[in-house]
Order: C-alpha cells, then sequence, then structure tokens
C-alpha cells in the first residue's frame, strides 16, 4: 500500500465520521449549548500569551471582555437567557476590569485606562441598582401607597 493511498484513505475516514457525526446532531448540540467557548478560549489564551511575554499588556483589555462575558453566556444558558435583564450591566463592567487590568499589568501605569475603568465601573452599579429597583421598585412603591392611604383613611376615621 502507497503512502498516497493510506493518506486519501484516512482523509476518507475522517470526512465520513464528520458527516455522520453532522448527521447525529453532535456538532448542533456543541454549536447550541458550548458556543461561548469560543469566547472564552480566545480570552484565555490572550491572559496566556501576556503572562508569557509573547504579547503586549493592552491585549488584557479583550481578554478580559471575552472572558468575563463567556461566563456571562454560560451562567444565562444555564439559568434561562430572561436573566440578562438584570446581567446585562456586567457586560459594562468586563470592559471596566479589562482596562484595569491593563492599568494593573502595564509597566508605566497609565492613569487614563484607570480613570475609565472606575467611571464604567460605577456606571454598571449604577444601572445594575437601577435595574433592581426597577424590577422590585414598583412593588415598594406601591406597598408605600397603601400603607400611606390606609393611615390616612384610618386617621380620619379616629378624629370623627
Amino acid at each position: 500500500m502507497s503512502k498516497n493511498q493510506y493518506t486519501v484513505g484516512l482523509l476518507f475516514l475522517i470526512a465520513g465520521a464528520v458527516i455522520l457525526l453532522g448527521k447525529l446532531g453532535l456538532f448542533a448540540f456543541i454549536g447550541t449549548n458550548f458556543w461561548p467557548l469560543f469566547l472564552l478560549i480566545p480570552g484565555i489564551l490572550l491572559h496566556v500569551l501576556f503572562f508569557g511575554r509573547l504579547l503586549p499588556p493592552f491585549v488584557l483589555i479583550p481578554g478580559a471582555i471575552l472572558t468575563i462575558n463567556a461566563f456571562i453566556f454560560f451562567f444565562s444558558m444555564a439559568s434561562g437567557w430572561s436573566n440578562m435583564k438584570y446581567l446585562w450591566p456586567l457586560i459594562i463592567l468586563s470592559v471596566a476590569a479589562g482596562l484595569y487590568e491593563y492599568h494593573l499589568f502595564d509597566t508605566y501605569r497609565p492613569k487614563t485606562p484607570l480613570t475609565l475603568a472606575i467611571v464604567l465601573a460605577l456606571a454598571a452599579v449604577s444601572f445594575f441598582v437601577i435595574m433592581l429597583v426597577w424590577g422590585w421598585g414598583l412593588y415598594i412603591i406601591a406597598a408605600f401607597l397603601i400603607a400611606a392611604g390606609a393611615w390616612l383613611v384610618a386617621g380620619r376615621k379616629a378624629r370623627w
């Protein structure tokens, strides 16, 4: 058996296995359930390459954004996408984390990324609090109005 025949036979085996696994739905399952890995792996790889001294520090910004967002998407897939209405400020926080990481590990310690990181972190926390108040705040306001109305009604009856 020649080397070319062996190589072609091996390619046919691999192609057939890939087609069979695709028809059985393996790739659809992986694509549906594990697509955040396409964000997580590059994010971790950027960190590894930086700490291996192969890339400059600014790659930590997209590295942190990709890594944190991958975990947010994994959590949303596991618990339901309806939670994203409360978790979306974490995407802004991921940018702040990347900028802070850049500031922390750059040898010159630039102040602009630190300032932007603080501003974005405060904005993300503010949006998160607003989302919580918006969801539960209406119930608190309704309970306050009911209590105030009951106090006013009960107070007037007691005076007569």
